[in-house]
């Protein structure tokens, strides 16, 4: 790995360990890493880091390698990052609903690397409750070895209390399982006015919601109530977004930008294939 990369990586550790109270706190919610090895980092001392390491590293604390790749800040980020503002500022919980590819985790990403007390967890259908209890553990930085779930709800919620503005992200938090959905109850309930909670998906939500209250489910109702009954939607995407991500990313030609808008149209101005569009007419220019 080349020195100027390893420089990068160790000023994202910088950041990311000036988020929590600790460096060790900051050491233990990164998997795969030890205490040592950010010590051994954050003094300089890179010879024995391992490419690999640096790697493991770089994937955990932000400062995502873009290459020359832009972000753009489309209507969706800007009403992404007010909304997470708004959750952390007043702790208050909100559920964001957005088409996939809109761009909420890359925005969800970038608002947690540059805001302290912000945790960013991926959600996912095999998630069950114990790994996910674990997880929000290992984020806020509480050592997860040895404790019963019990006891590292109690450390969590001790934890975030302590904190003057903390604010958990849940992405594609509508995967989660039934007995996952339950715990958030439970979480709401201690932490209420204490921090900020922000849940992230597509529209699916709304159908599963809606079931679930149609057919009495538990805790629904009240997990509803929770939201304030209330989604707070995106806009779509429009051309104009997409000309300006395409601006930013060194397209100038009218024909190209019009190519990129007409495929992105056709695939819902999902920003994922926007970017491959532009790498790829990119490409054709360079070669």
């Amino acid at each position: 790995m080349e020195q100027n990369r390893k420089e990068q990586i160790a000023q994202s550790l910088r950041a990311y360990v000036a988020k929590y109270p600790s460096q060790n706190k900051a050491a233990q919610s990164l998997k795969g890493v030890s205490i040592a090895t950010v010590s051994t980092i954050l003094n300089g001392k890179w010879e024995s880091i391992s490419d690999e390491m640096w790697k493991k590293v770089a994937d955990q604390v932000g400062g995502t390698h873009l290459g020359d790749w832009q972000i753009v800040e489309t209507g969706a980020y800007q009403e992404i990052t007010y909304a997470l503002d708004d959750a952390q500022q007043w702790k208050n919980v909100t559920w964001i609903v957005g088409e996939a590819g809109c761009g909420k985790t890359t925005t969800a990403k970038l608002y947690a690397q540059e805001h302290r007390e912000v945790f960013y967890l991926q959600c996912s259908e095999d998630l069950h409750k114990g790994e996910f209890v674990r997880e929000i553990a290992r984020l806020v930085g509480i050592r997860t070895e040895g404790y019963t779930v019990r006891e590292l709800w109690k450390a969590i919620l001790g934890s975030l209390i302590q904190m003057d503005a903390p604010l958990l992200i849940f992405d594609e938090a509508d995967k989660l399982t039934e007995s996952v959905f339950h715990y958030f109850i439970s979480l709401y309930n201690k932490v209420e006015d204490k921090c900020g909670i922000v849940f992230m998906s597509t529209d699916y939500i709304k159908s599963r919601i809606d079931k679930g209250l149609r057919w009495k489910k538990p805790g629904y109702k009240e997990f509803y109530s929770r939201i304030g009954r209330k989604y707070f939607e995106l806009e779509d995407t429009t051309p104009n977004d997409i000309y300006a991500i395409c601006t930013a990313n060194g397209l100038k030609d009218r024909k190209d930008i019009d190519e990129v808008i007409r495929e992105a149209e056709a695939c819902d101005y999902d920003l994922r294939r926007v970017k491959k569009s532009v790498h790829r007419i990119r490409r054709v220019h360079n070669s």
